[in-house]
């Protein structure tokens, strides 16, 4: 198999725990579907954190670097989901474990050559998927690893966009900033339990106030066409980001309920999958080596992204189940209208010869 090929069958992958991991989702929070969602609905955080965002970020990394040893990360982080929904769970466990130390080797090859803040923070956030795998792997709940999940997800995203801000051209308190921030987060993740859920609902407004300020995005929205799309899809990630962190401020350490899961999809699919509706454009040609044009029409799933978001998160915080699972059903066809309209742009463009 050539690198080519290699690089569609892991993401043909990703896209397939995704689409287990949503299906979980929506059975998890009510929707009736066949009993053979019940592996996905256990394993619907694994699924979408590791099998889909997990695989994308270590393979987009494997695919910047060029070196073929960093495909085992995206390659691992599948394997684990597979064998976690075979019922190998300290297989899958291991697996994932795998994933995340090769993504820190693939980060530690790029701090050698460019010793950044971005490069040096995007180590961090492997290093924090290494963290909770570990604690996973040594019978943790997932109440108390999901939070180095989360900070595993907001921290890469955080260093991807600090590649932009031109980190060097800050005002000091535009660095002692991003610095606080982090450190709050680390600091929230190792004290734990409630507390800990505090520092890092804390962290979390403050990584989303930080990028409010400084993000080139402020500034490129004002621009037609793509810029302002991605712009428009930071923005409003980052207004998420913001609502998630003052829900885990307020509620801290939920183990389940409404509460618990206004605060995760506030920051997993309001803030995530914000990001990655608006940096697909960019990074799905980079990856696959394909154009994806810009279509207008791309506005329609980012529109219905977040008023599924809202609705959801109305329906948590106002106690109706009901609300809460058509915003969930909204999210799940957003993200399926979004690989929808992505690939027909891809195709489209393969047509015309761009």
């Amino acid at each position: 198999m050539t690198i080519g090929s290699a690089r569609y069958a892991l993401l043909v992958g990703a896209v397939a725990a995704l689409t287990l991991g949503i299906w979980g989702g929506l059975a998890r929070i009510g929707w009736q579907l066949p009993a053979e969602a019940s592996g996905p609905i256990a394993l619907h955080g694994p699924l979408m954190v590791f099998g889909f965002l997990g695989t994308l970020v270590s393979l987009e990394r494997a695919v910047a670097l060029g070196r073929r040893w960093g495909y085992l990360a995206p390659l691992a982080t599948l394997a684990g989901v597979a064998l976690l929904l075979s019922g190998e769970e300290r297989g899958g466990q291991v697996a994932l474990l795998v994933g995340g130390v090769v993504l820190v080797a693939l980060f530690v090859v790029i701090v050698s050559t460019l010793p950044t803040a971005a490069t040096l923070t995007l180590t961090l956030a492997a290093l924090l998927w290494c963290v909770g795998a570990v604690l996973w792997l040594g019978g943790r709940e997932l109440v108390v690893v999901v939070p180095w999940w989360a900070g595993f997800l907001v921290v890469t995203i955080f260093g991807e966009r600090l590649e932009l801000a031109a980190l060097a051209r800050l005002t000091a308190l535009g660095r002692a900033a991003f610095a606080a921030a982090t450190m709050l987060l680390v600091a929230g993740l190792v004290v734990g339990g409630i507390v800990g859920a505090h520092l890092v609902g804390a962290s979390f407004v403050a990584y989303a106030l930080w990028l409010l300020r400084f993000d080139i995005s402020r500034r490129t929205v004002r621009r037609p066409g793509l810029p302002r799309f991605v712009a428009a899809s930071l923005l409003v990630g980052y207004v998420w980001l913001l609502v998630g962190g003052v829900l885990w401020m307020w509620y801290g350490l939920e183990f389940a309920g409404p509460a618990r899961d206004a605060e995760l999809h506030a920051v997993f699919v309001g803030f995530v999958f914000s990001m990655i509706f608006g940096h697909a454009p960019v990074i799905f040609p980079a990856v696959l080596g394909l154009p994806i044009p810009f279509r207008r029409v791309f506005y329609v799933h980012l529109a219905l992204l977040h008023i599924g978001v809202a609705l959801r998160l109305a329906g948590d915080v106002g106690g109706d189940a009901t609300l809460a699972r058509f915003g969930a059903l909204l999210n799940a066809l957003a993200i399926g209208l979004f690989f929808v309209l992505t690939a027909g742009s891809a195709l489209r463009a393969r047509r015309v010869g761009i």
